[in-house]
């Protein structure tokens, strides 16, 4: 859960510092108050994009930071850990944005630095915004099936039918490319067939390469090699060689062994050292043998080196980029020796594959059907607690003519408001209001399988008021029992079900304008205030009465 939010030099607000609670959280203020700041500031946390325009004018940087909490941190730390962020300690997610107006933005977790595409990552695991513009989403396929498989939790039967369709539709591609190619002319199998014998006379390994690369430096320098390895030899072996010199200096150390046998170590190692000496001599002359090539063994590595050189050149810098190049030239003449046999071979394993993805979309296909049932059921009996008592909400799993990438059903949302009225797409009936309440009967009941701790909602009371305010204020409630909810409303029947109520309010009177946010549930007399000015007149005894009973039926 969010346990503390700091916000400084944000848009019109200077700084604020405030404490969360879990449960049921209002935010409430009038219109262009500057509500947005504070979802704007998680906004910043969870990793949106900003410019520089948010920072407030006259201020060097805009700062957003927060401390959240999670009993059982393990799956946060794995998160952490495979973006290399320091874990959580005893619990704390520690967050800090840094916007400053003349240097690089500064992100940490934790107190590690991070990016903003792991500020994202991690607010996919915390907190999840629902907006005005979440009830128009409602219309389309791709989320009426999204809260379905959440329902049904149809997560790995998802999985497992992904793996299979996405393995057919390689397939499907395979043949088509083949099909399309077109049987070559013998002279490009001729060609094809050349290159092949030059590749394949290359032992295509990197160790094998850095060898061949070795031995043709030595070839190119073959002369200067072999005149510098024989000077050196000479030098030390040859006649009037350091050997020579030493081995008289041996001599003359044992003479003086002889008179002082204190002096044997010294003549011994003066002795080691002209064994050594002429080692060296020796393994120079012999290493400048081996810079000798035969003209074959220099012929052959020449066309080696050139071959090597060209195909890199042509296909890739790397050994492993010329080894798919030989293997594309291979399958390419394998197919023109049995295209027709090829065809029918891949033929078959894709009848087989689309077989066994069927089978999964069948599986997937059943889990829908019963779910869509349920949720349908349920969600009506919400739908009727916000407003709707005759209404109709149906399911509708609709066959696919062929595979997709969902399975083989797609499915639709039927809605009636009205008695009497077939139920028809939601699309071709609902209102924005209408949407907005169908949408939050359907997240009430998916809550419990949202495993994201924050949730906020902006305005999803909108289009509703009244005794149906009321309903959203349950409902709301009711999510916040397995959530932690953020609610930016302007009814006072949703906000007087709170467990915490924030006001923001922006003070006009001197030359500059300035956003407040203050925690008032302490406060009943500003609580009835706030809910009294939400009916309408804080003044009124009317509404301050209104506004006491409505938080006295909490």
């Amino acid at each position: 859960m969010l346990q503390s939010l700091r916000i400084k030099n944000l848009a019109l607000l200077e700084e604020v510092a405030l404490d969360f609670e879990a449960g049921f959280t209002v935010v409430t203020g009038e219109t262009g108050a500057g509500k947005s700041i504070l979802l704007g500031a998680l906004s910043l946390l969870a990793g949106e994009r900003a410019d520089k325009t948010v920072i407030r004018q006259g201020a060097p940087a805009c700062e957003v930071e927060a401390s959240l909490y999670f009993e059982h941190p393990k799956k946060m730390d794995a998160v952490l850990a495979g973006l290399d962020l320091p874990p959580c300690e005893d619990g704390i997610l520690l967050l800090k944005r840094s916007l400053p107006r003349d240097k690089a933005p500064k992100l940490t977790v934790n107190g590690g630095l991070a990016s903003l595409s792991a500020l994202q990552r991690l607010g996919e695991h915390w907190i999840d915004f629902h907006g005005p513009s979440e009830p128009r989403r409602l219309l389309k396929e791709s989320c009426q099936l999204e809260l379905l498989d959440l329902y049904a939790r149809a997560g790995g039967a998802i999985a497992t039918y992904g793996e299979k369709y996405q393995t057919w539709r390689d397939l499907v591609a395979e043949r088509e490319r083949i099909a399309r190619e077109t049987k070559l002319a013998p002279d490009q199998i001729k060609f094809l067939e050349n290159q092949l014998v030059r590749l394949d006379a290359l032992d295509l390994t990197d160790e094998a390469i850095e060898a061949l690369e070795r031995d043709f430096q030595r070839l190119s320098k073959a002369q200067e090699l072999i005149a510098l390895a024989s000077a050196l030899a000479n030098g030390l072996t040859g006649e009037d060689g350091a050997t020579g010199r030493v081995a008289a200096l041996v001599r003359e150390a044992r003479q003086l062994e002889n008179i002082d046998p204190a002096s044997k170590a010294l003549a011994d190692r003066l002795s080691a050292a002209s064994i050594e000496l002429a080692d060296l001599g020796s393994e120079f002359e012999a290493l400048g043998g081996q810079f000798h090539f035969d003209p074959e063994q220099a012929e052959q590595l020449q066309a080696n080196m050139n071959t090597w050189l060209e195909v890199k050149r042509k296909h890739g810098g790397d050994v492993r980029a010329v080894i798919e190049a030989r293997d594309d030239m291979r399958r390419r003449l394998e197919i023109q020796g049995d295209l027709e046999g090829t065809l029918i071979k891949i033929e078959k394993q894709i009848a087989d594959v689309e077989r066994a993805a069927r089978k999964e979309a069948t599986v997937l296909r059943a889990l829908r059907e019963k779910a869509s049932r349920e949720l349908a059921k349920i969600a009506a009996k919400s739908i009727a607690q916000l407003g709707f008592k005759k209404a109709d909400f149906q399911i509708r799993i609709v066959p696919l003519a062929e595979l997709a990438a969902t399975g083989d059903c797609g499915v639709e949302f039927l809605f009636s408001p009205n008695v009497g009225e077939a139920p028809l797409p939601l699309n071709r009936v609902a209102s924005s209001g209408e949407l907005a309440r169908v949408m939050l009967a359907l997240k009430t009941v998916l809550a419990d399988l949202d495993d994201v701790p924050v949730l906020v909602f902006d305005e999803v009371d909108a289009n509703v008021g009244g005794e149906i305010g009321r309903v959203v204020g349950e409902k709301m409630a009711e999510i916040a029992k397995g959530h932690q909810v953020l609610c930016v409303t302007h009814l006072p029947q949703v906000a007087a079900q709170a467990d915490s109520h924030l006001v923001v309010e922006k003070d006009q009177s001197k030359e500059r304008a300035i956003v407040t946010i203050s925690p008032i549930q302490a406060d009943r007399k500003a609580r009835v205030g706030e809910l009294a000015r939400m009916l309408g007149d804080r003044a009124a005894k009317s509404a301050l009465a209104h506004a006491e009973e409505l938080l006295g039926a909490r």
